[in-house]
């Protein structure tokens, strides 16, 4: 089992959880950030450092954000390491908890606002 991180990061990655994770399991993209399910060691200690409410257990994860397993596990094959934190998005506030927001995975924030 691993922590997921879900929608409610997309346009916003704050990466308050990267500075609590001892098994530096996030990997950051252009508008999200991930844990890698092969380092999570289930420490929880991302869960309340996030400041959005983002990371849940893999088996209680939100009704629709099953979805974010499996995207977690892709994009932290292909996305660098995060080691340190780095300041949010610059529009994080007016994206955080705006619904449908997995549409966004990827596409940089000025365009996702459109």
């Amino acid at each position: 089992m691993t922590y997921v991180v879900t929608e409610n990061c997309i346009n916003c990655k704050h990466s308050d959880c990267v500075e609590v994770c001892p098994a530096e399991a996030f990997h950051e993209g252009e508008n999200f950030i991930v844990i890698n399910p092969d380092k999570c060691i289930d420490c929880e200690l991302c869960v309340s450092a996030c400041p959005v409410g983002a990371i849940f257990f893999e088996m209680d994860l939100p009704a629709g954000q099953s979805e974010f397993i499996e995207i977690n596990a892709h994009y932290a094959a292909l996305w660098p390491v995060i080691f340190n934190k780095k300041p949010a998005m610059n529009d994080a506030l007016f994206w955080q908890g705006q619904p449908g927001k997995r549409q966004y995975l990827g596409a940089p924030a000025a365009e996702a606002g459109e």
